[in-house]
């Protein structure tokens, strides 16, 4: 099963607002995926998938390893489906 993570400043409430509205969408689509959220800081050594937040906060997170996708409306679920159907389907 893939992993998303959402990262914010401070890994509390924008953060946890953003997993509530994922696990909603996924769930709509049919789509599969453990989702957390947390801080950057925390972040750096978590393993996922997908790695999504405020386009300022994750860009710190971009390695060339990790899949990392800025948001530019944290609260736009129309951003966010169209996100996670790039990134779990098929």
């Amino acid at each position: 099963m893939k992993k998303i993570l959402v990262v914010c400043g401070s890994g509390l409430g924008t953060s946890f607002m953003v997993e509530l509205s994922i696990k909603k969408i996924l769930k709509e689509l049919g789509l599969n995926a453990e989702v957390a959220h947390t801080d950057l800081t925390t972040s750096k050594s978590e393993a996922a998938d997908l790695y999504l937040g405020s386009k300022e906060i994750v860009d710190n997170l971009i390695d060339g390893k990790r899949n990392v996708v800025g948001l530019k409306n944290l609260m736009d679920k129309k951003e966010l489906t169209v996100i996670l159907q790039a990134n779990l389907q098929g």
